[in-house]
């Protein structure tokens, strides 16, 4: 590691409040498999090991997050929302945050595909970099941490509207994966006028990818764009 990469990871340190007794950890954590592939005489690791990791501590620490949150929900009530918060969507978003994209080392083939943008990969390195605090402090640590991002997400009812604007998410995916913009369109209406429902189609090209339903057009977009998403990640 240079001293031009320590020092621009001293500078992230500084934003996620945690000053590493191992600094590779962290640089690590921000190396993906394609920048490894292309520099073998640099005898480098990649983060999925770490990602794995980081995984599952934050399934964890989420999880007695919100046993303690909602005491009275059952199993099936927790998994549902710790799902709508330990995805690729809000972990992306929290890479964001931090700008971890700036930090992560890439092949060519990710930095000219805009890799550093990629929803995928700026989650696993969010993962990666939780992974990283958990190894170089203690889990006490790296769970207040992961509680400070989380609570303010799993405190309320719904996901925050941040985390719900499937759109947004669907139409950077569609530009880094496609370099094209989605459309939508109304395939169908059913129910009264006083209770009606509407079916949006989320078209890329001439193909309806994914369509939802909604009480109005808008909210309908936003479900086809949703079950978008979740065609892709589990496709991923």
């Amino acid at each position: 590691m240079n001293e031009e990469r320590k020092k621009s990871l001293r500078e992230l340190e500084e934003t996620l409040k945690h000053r590493f007794a191992d600094l590779s950890l962290l640089d690590t954590a921000l190396t993906h498999r394609s920048f490894v592939n292309e520099s073998t005489e640099l005898g480098l690791r990649d983060n999925e090991r770490l990602e794995f990791l980081g995984d599952a501590v934050l399934e964890l620490t989420v999880s007695d997050l919100l046993m303690r949150v909602f005491p009275e929900c059952d199993e099936g009530e927790l998994s549902k929302r710790r799902a709508s918060v330990v995805n690729e969507q809000p972990l992306a978003e929290l890479a964001r945050h931090f700008r971890l994209g700036a930090y992560l080392l890439l092949g060519r083939g990710e930095e000219n595909s805009q890799g550093r943008t990629k929803p995928s990969l700026l989650a696993n390195a969010f993962e990666s970099v939780v992974a990283a605090l958990f190894l170089d402090a203690n889990f006490d640590k790296t769970s207040a941490f992961v509680r400070r991002l989380f609570l303010p997400l799993v405190e309320e009812e719904s996901p925050s509207p941040l985390y719900r604007d499937y759109k947004t998410a669907v139409q950077e995916v569609c530009q880094v994966r496609f370099c094209e913009l989605p459309r939508y369109q109304v395939l169908s209406e059913a129910g009264p006028d006083h209770d009606k429902r509407f079916q949006a189609g989320l078209v890329l090209g001439k193909e309806v990818l994914a369509t939802g339903w909604g009480k109005n057009k808008k909210e309908a977009e936003q479900q086809a764009a949703r079950a978008a998403l979740e065609k892709w990640q589990a496709n991923h």
